[in-house]
């Protein structure tokens, strides 16, 4: 397996794993927005959207660009893109064990098709 940042894996899964950061981060994935635009579908504080928007940041998920009194985000896709190629990892193991799964369940399938005993115990 594939060594990565622990920290930094534990940073971006913790940032996902509220629906407040991951309807943000949906949000920037369409292009830049102030902290004012991240939190007006919240009904939220802006202290409280910063607190989210900086644990965003702590995982290096946005980039937050100052000019004045404006708080601009913009989407970093760098850490994303790292977390699913460990979750990759995963999605492999499974598919093959659904594979495997599916493999014995057709064999079953075929097994109950052909045997005469299952057929003449079925009938009674």
């Amino acid at each position: 397996m594939v060594e990565y940042n622990a920290q930094q894996l534990d940073q971006v899964f913790h940032a996902l794993g509220d629906a407040t950061r991951r309807q943000m981060l949906a949000r920037l994935a369409g292009g830049e927005h102030t902290v004012s635009e991240l939190a007006e579908p919240f009904s939220m504080s802006l202290a409280a959207a910063s607190k989210h928007i900086k644990a965003l940041e702590r995982a290096g998920l946005i980039r937050r660009e100052v000019v004045g009194r404006v708080h601009t985000c913009r989407l970093e896709p760098g850490p994303l893109a790292s977390a699913h190629h460990w979750l990759r990892h995963y999605e492999s193991f499974w598919a093959g064990r659904l594979d495997t799964l599916e493999t014995l369940l057709h064999a079953e399938d075929q097994h109950d098709t052909t045997d005469p005993e299952k057929e003449t115990s079925n009938d009674r």
